[in-house]
This record gives structure tokens, C-alpha cells and sequence, in this order.
């Protein structure tokens, strides 16, 4: 290597340590000896103080040391406390939850423990995903914050935990929703989708009863019932649209004031249209 080129990276050696400010080395320095401190009093009172400049970071490891040391003591409690929030600041929800979880199991009487189940389940609803993905955590956060609110009716986060509820639900309706209207937009490709759309809508309609659209996801399967009648063999067709009838009639009379009721009208008039030809061609053959 050429002299001038070790001596620019020499340059460039020094440079760059002089882009350290000496106050962050000093820091980090004297965090260092702290770590290796055996005055757990002192480590405390600066666990307290990063906690509450919000420096979780540094309040973390701390309080992961002080945790280890200090069980049994009047701080105890305290100290497991903020190591929980501290994790849950940095969005280490997977350690935090376990805090969270082990500080109720450990100080059950506490007035915090209501706080704490809460927070447990929080850290599932931080790590819910959108909609297209895996909602395991999504299922997990309902379950644990109707555990919340069945053990903890009087806490003051109920209506937030319902809230959150409510979205999670509607998180896993779009996912269902999305699921089922694939299986219509495939119908191009393979009538037999026509049969799993009318399937997974009708399970999506019983699985949220209450829905704002319901009647959207029952068009869907007049919508299926349709054209998979239409596409059916001629000895299979009249039961197909016998039910496509009877899913109209049903929509109109559980829907009255529903937008989507022109559209399901005009399905119905189509259909008792293709049954009068059936029966004319029936009546033609037995002539």
C-alpha cells in the first residue's frame, strides 16, 4: 500500500474519533462504572433518574441489575415496576409482557396490579399487525382484555380496552372479509370458487352477526348464488335459483332501508325470470 494512502486512512483514523463528542465518551465512560458498581443505593437513584429524563435505555439496564440483587426489598416492587416500563418504551413488548405478567403473579394486592394485567395485554395490541398478516396477536389482545375488564370492572381503562376490542375485531372482520371476496374476484378461473365465496361469506355473516356490513356480505352471496346457478348444469339449475329467491327475499326483509336493496331487486327479478324459462322449457318437453 502507498505511503500516502495509509497516511490518509491514518488521518481519517483520527478524524473520526474526534467526531465523538468527549462529553457522550465521558457519559458512556462513567455509565460503564456504574454497571460494575457494587453500591446498588447509588444504582438505584440513577435507574430513578434516567427513568424519569426518559432515558429508558439506561434506566433498563439498570433495573435488569437491580431486579437480579434487590428481590425481597422494600423497593423491590418499584424497581420491577418501571424495569416493565422501561422495556415497553423501547418496544421490547415480548420482554415487557412478561414483566408485566410476572409482576401481577408476584404482588397480586397491589395497586398497581389492575395497571399491570392492562398492560400485559397492551403489548399484544402493539404488536397486532395490519390487517394481511398473521393475527395471532390480534386474537390473543381480545382475549386478554376481556380478561381486563371480567376481573378489573371498576379500572378506568374498561372503555379503552373495549375500544380496543372493538378494533381488533374489526381488524380480524376486514382479514375474513378479504379472505372471502377472493374467492369471487377468482370466479373467472373456476366456477367452484362461486361455491367457496357463498360458503365464506355465509360464515363471515354468522361469525360477526352484528356487522355494519351484513348486507354487503349477503349480496355477495346473492351476487355467487347468481352466476353459479347460471353456470350450473340444466337439471341443477332450478334448485340454485330457488335459493337465490330465497336469500333475496331474506335480504329484503332483514335489510328494508339498505343502499345495496336496488341491486338485490334486480337480482330477484333475474331470477324468477330464469325459472319461468326453466319451467317453459320443462313444460315444452312434457307437451
Amino acid at each position: 500500500m502507498k505511503p500516502q494512502l495509509l497516511a490518509v486512512i491514518f488521518a481519517a483514523g483520527l478524524s473520526s474519533c474526534t467526531l465523538v463528542p468527549k462529553a457522550w465518551r465521558s457519559k458512556e465512560t462513567s455509565f460503564s462504572k456504574l454497571m460494575k458498581s457494587t453500591d446498588y443505593d447509588y444504582k438505584l437513584k440513577m435507574a430513578e433518574k434516567y427513568y424519569l429524563n426518559k432515558d429508558y435505555n439506561h434506566a433498563q439496564q439498570l433495573y435488569d441489575d437491580l431486579y437480579r440483587v434487590m428481590k425481597g426489598s422494600e423497593h423491590y416492587e418499584d424497581i420491577w415496576y418501571k424495569y416493565a416500563y422501561s422495556a415497553f418504551y423501547l418496544k421490547d413488548y415480548i420482554n415487557a409482557e412478561n414483566l408485566f405478567k410476572g409482576f401481577v403473579e408476584a404482588f397480586p394486592n397491589s395497586p398497581k396490579a389492575a395497571e399491570m394485567d392492562y398492560m400485559r395485554a397492551f403489548t399484544f395490541y402493539k404488536q397486532s399487525p395490519k390487517y394481511e398478516l398473521d393475527q395471532t396477536n390480534t386474537t390473543k389482545t381480545i382475549g386478554f382484555m376481556q380478561a381486563f375488564t371480567s376481573q378489573h370492572p371498576e379500572s378506568d381503562k374498561v372503555k379503552e380496552a373495549n375500544e380496543i376490542i372493538d378494533k381488533c375485531r374489526a381488524k380480524l372482520e376486514q382479514k375474513d372479509f378479504e379472505n372471502a371476496r377472493l374467492y369471487y374476484n377468482l370466479r373467472a378461473t373456476n366456477p367452484a370458487y362461486l361455491k367457496a365465496a357463498t360458503l365464506t361469506f355465509n360464515i363471515l355473516m354468522n361469525t360477526y352477526p352484528d356487522s355494519q356490513k351484513s348486507d354487503e356480505y349477503k349480496l355477495y352471496i346473492i351476487r355467487s348464488e347468481y352466476e353459479y346457478a347460471e353456470k350450473s348444469l340444466e337439471e341443477r339449475k332450478q334448485g340454485r335459483f330457488e335459493q337465490v329467491v330465497t336469500d333475496c327475499n331474506d335480504f329484503i326483509d332483514r335489510f328494508p332501508d339498505s343502499k345495496l336493496k336496488k341491486e338485490v331487486q334486480q337480482y330477484l327479478d333475474l331470477t324468477n325470470n330464469s325459472l319461468k324459462a326453466l319451467q317453459n322449457e320443462q313444460a315444452k318437453k312434457t307437451s
